[in-house]
């Protein structure tokens, strides 16, 4: 088999028209079906055992194609050409992405729909019809910038994930891993947008670009204990603190009790090593009335900073509780929690046993258990709810406070943690054999293995399935 030359003489040119010997070639392989040839031309073997089966991760084509995918398209076509290259059978289909968050946001942005209540109106039959229509929009242009990358792939028996076929096999694979015990329906605090009105699995949130330098607001807020004294506590989500149900401190921390100088008999609680930075509330030098380890505050209870949920002191909550995740490097040494919107927070009180209350809503705004902010979304509600603090006398500081914030990677909506009720996958079960399978398998670049990838697979947590759209 011979490829077009440049000239009719044989002879290299010293100035070859690159572009048409791009084209020449492209029709070469056109005309003679290039492809399916090398296909047909390697038998698949008795049971497929000459196969070697390459389905490419389907892209979506309700949007362009870009760099990033010229960048992985020339990977994805040297392993199949290099199995055919061996005399494998390797008929490479392509595939269309058509379910998921992606194919929902485009059919809204195309409708002008901006919230999921618009979706309900509307139907859920004419939407997906939405999808389907957009989904495949730009079919056409994929094919064109695929085969000009001069990628060998299957158009026309490609599959979708829309297909019935497809969706069962995705159902056997669900209930293959339900019949192992391996799938459970679990109430968590997970990363969640209230943009698409749906959690982010832990890989969603690592992507590169998840996370984005932002600016919130940061207060610090005081806490009456029943002992009296002040505690402390530092918080960058101050739409948090309605559904504040307990504090927590480090039990090896060093805290004190100081009588500060601004505050004459006030008694204020805070770690040691945290002092220095309230030199503006506190003085320079605030009396120091005593020292101690943070187990002595467990238990001790204190009362809430609003009314709302005031009837869970009947149930445990607003008690100081001992967490080693609590340090001393920003705020306060002291931690706000409120279960239903931080990981961490719902590990500390769960084995506490104080349950959660969850006053925001899907959509990220708060619902009439909180009266006073009812029907705002969660970031619009810090400066209302920072100005209630000041009037009832809890607010200590106010700052702004830079740092790195996921981000929706779908939508670009800034994410919450909120408790959902989600189907999971349970890694954890078997994480070990993850990680054994990592080691004995060959990596390129090799220190992949024991690095990135083996690091993620021994830090794997249970991979939350549901979308709740």
């Amino acid at each position: 088999m011979r490829y077009p030359l440049n000239t009719d003489t044989g002879e290299v040119s010293p100035s070859p028209d690159l572009p048409a010997l791009e084209l020449a070639t492209l029709a070469y392989w056109a005309d003679d079906d290039t492809f399916r040839a090398s296909v047909a031309a390697r038998p698949d073997g008795i049971n497929g055992s000459n196969e070697f089966v390459f389905y490419d991760g389907p892209p979506f084509a309700n949007g362009l194609p870009h760099y990033g995918h010229l960048l992985t398209g020339y990977v994805k076509d040297v392993i199949p050409r290099y199995q055919t290259m061996r005399g494998k059978h390797v008929e490479r289909r392509f595939g269309w992405d058509t379910h998921g968050l992606p194919a929902e946001l485009e059919a809204e942005r195309e409708l002008g729909i901006t919230r999921k209540s618009q979706i309900d109106e509307m139907g859920l039959a004419a939407f997906n019809e939405a999808c389907r229509t957009s989904v495949l929009r730009y079919t056409r242009e994929w094919q064109d910038y695929v085969t000009r990358q001069a990628r060998w792939v299957d158009f026309d028996n490609d599959y979708k994930t829309l297909d019935v076929t497809y969706m069962e096999s995705v159902m056997w694979a669900f209930k293959t891993l339900w019949d192992k015990g391996l799938i459970y329906d679990g109430h968590k605090v997970l990363w969640y947008c209230w943009r698409c009105g749906t959690p982010l699995s832990s890989s969603e949130t690592k992507q590169d670009d998840a996370y984005r330098t932002r600016q919130d607001t940061a207060v610090t807020v005081g806490f009456t204990l029943s002992t009296g004294e002040t505690a402390l506590a530092w918080t960058t989500t101050p739409w948090t603190l309605p559904s504040n149900l307990a504090l927590a401190v480090h039990p090896d921390v060093d805290y004190v009790t100081v009588e500060p100088e601004t505050m004459p008999g006030q008694k204020i609680v805070m770690a040691d090593a945290r002092l220095g930075a309230y030199a503006r509330e506190l003085g320079e030098n605030p009396t120091v009335l005593r020292r101690f380890k943070g187990r002595e505050l467990a238990g001790t209870t204190y009362e809430p900073l609003f009314p709302y949920f005031a009837g869970e002191a009947e149930r445990g909550a607003f008690r100081v509780l001992l967490a080693d995740y609590v340090t001393t490097e920003d705020g306060t040494g002291l931690v706000h929690i409120a279960p239903a919107y931080g990981e961490d927070d719902k590990v500390v009180t769960d084995a506490a046993g104080i349950g959660i209350v969850a006053p925001i809503q899907a959509d990220g705004t708060i619902d009439d258990t909180v009266p006073d902010f009812a029907g705002l979304n969660v970031f619009e509600s810090n400066k209302p709810i920072i100005q209630a603090l000041k009037a009832n006398g809890h607010l200590v500081r106010q700052e702004t406070f830079e740092h790195a914030y996921p981000h929706c990677w779908r939508c670009e909506t800034p994410l919450i943690q909120r408790a959902v009720s989600s189907w999971f996958v349970s890694v954890t079960t078997f994480r070990d054999r993850l990680v054994e399978l990592g080691l004995e398998s060959s990596w390129c670049p090799a220190h992949v293995r024991e690095g990135q990838w083996g690091k993620w697979l021994e830090g794997a947590i249970d991979w939350s399935i549901s979308r709740n759209r």
